[in-house]
């Protein structure tokens, strides 16, 4: 089976992959778009897990308070660049953990990670920050977080 441009769009769009891991991706699945979508994320994680042992001296704080006003949360998210600290996709990531941290209430950071995602239970806080890093190409990872309490 072939694939045509608007197939390589499609699959960039979303998953935010490269032209050419795109192009690949569709070569190897024959055309298959569920299949290529799989081998672009598994390339993802892959690349992920080789920049693990890099320094992040950037980042962003995302803070999260629930609709009663009675619980919030900071998470402080870093990364390499400034670059990566002001893209949108990294600060809904943040957004998104500090949230995770009020509804969860995680005590560790090695327990955020392994926690099902609360949008989606289908990965974990840790397979979303190894998704991101995939995609933009650096080191992605949660330093610390607090949670807050009315009262307590």
């Amino acid at each position: 089976m072939s694939y045509s441009a608007a197939d390589v769009k499609k699959l960039r769009e979303e998953t935010g992959a490269g032209i050419m891991d795109c192009k690949k991706a569709l070569e190897e699945a024959k055309g298959d778009f569920k299949k290529a979508i799989e081998l672009v994320k598994v390339r993802g994680l892959e690349r992920a897990e080789k920049k693990q042992d890099r320094e992040t001296t950037e980042g962003y704080v995302a803070s999260y308070v629930h609709s009663n006003g009675k619980l919030a949360s900071l998470v402080e998210l870093v990364c390499e660049t400034d670059f990566v600290a002001r893209n949108d996709e990294f600060r809904s990531l943040g957004q998104n953990i500090a949230m995770q941290v009020v509804s969860m209430q995680p005590e560790t950071v090695e327990e955020l990670l392994e926690q099902e995602f609360i949008k989606d239970g289908s990965v974990t806080i840790g397979l979303l920050i190894k998704a991101l890093t995939g995609k933009v190409g650096e080191k992605i990872a949660v330093k610390r977080f607090v949670r807050y309490q009315v009262g307590e």
